[in-house]
């Protein structure tokens, strides 16, 4: 077991490297990912525990004092704390939270700001959508200069009760999602697989010809159940 976490991390070490060098998304296309990747999981009775949507953008040469005070100017209820090289910005709500973390690093020369945005909500319904349609737009146009990377992920759980080993799990969602696997790792209580589905338009990179990630956990304690994350073009949380 101790194995899946270092696994984890080098996927995910690897996805930011690639998408590093380009292979940029609008907003337009994460709403789309993170409504289809609902919808999968909903048409397979899935129940959906969490979801995120994660946007990231480098801005070589910024003023991060005066991007700073635009947006403290244009979101004055968060919550800012930090300074010298990294500020953060929250705000929470009963169903989401939503983080900025501007950090600034002169370790390869040159001054480079890295602007971060995630959103995290607890439950789909209405009002994720209405948040998604209204106002994740104007939060992406607010917060990035030009065109940020973007990653979507959901969390859910199987509320069927049928006790299906994971593989059997793992092929239905692939089939569900169109997806054909490229690479995967498989233990007893633990799947994970990246895979090229035609539901989603792009891939990591020209190199990495993937464009989602699964993982599928079984736990035993405090009640038998199987758990999930899927996310596109990585998943971008710990699971």
């Amino acid at each position: 077991m101790k194995k899946i976490p270092f696994i984890l991390s080098i996927f995910g070490i690897i996805g930011f490297i690639v998408l590093q060098a380009g292979n940029k998304t609008t907003v337009a296309d994460a709403n789309h990912e993170i409504k289809t990747l609902a919808s999968v999981l909903q048409d397979e009775n899935i129940l959906i525990t969490g979801w995120s949507v994660y946007a990231r953008e480098t801005l070589e040469e910024e003023n991060v004092d005066r991007l700073v005070r635009d947006l403290k100017a244009q979101l004055p209820n968060w919550t800012w704390e930090g300074s010298d090289g990294e500020i953060t910005a929250v705000t929470n709500s009963p169903e989401l939270q939503e983080k900025i973390k501007i950090v600034s690093t002169d370790t390869n020369g040159p001054i480079q700001t890295y602007v971060m945005y995630e959103v995290r909500g607890r439950y789909w319904n209405k009002n994720t959508e209405t948040f998604l349609n209204k106002n994740l737009p104007g939060r992406i146009f607010d917060i990035f200069r030009g065109n940020a990377t973007t990653f979507s992920c959901i969390e859910g759980e199987f509320n069927d009760k049928i006790k299906s080993a994971l593989p059997v799990y793992k092929s239905k969602l692939l089939k569900a999602f169109k997806a054909e696997e490229v690479e995967g790792l498989e233990e007893e209580t633990f799947i994970s697989t990246s895979a090229v589905s035609p539901l989603f338009d792009k891939s990591l990179s020209n190199e990495h010809e993937m464009n989602m990630q699964l993982g599928l956990r079984k736990t035993e304690r405090l009640g038998a159940k199987t758990t999930l994350v899927v996310g596109t073009p990585i998943i971008t949380i710990e699971y």
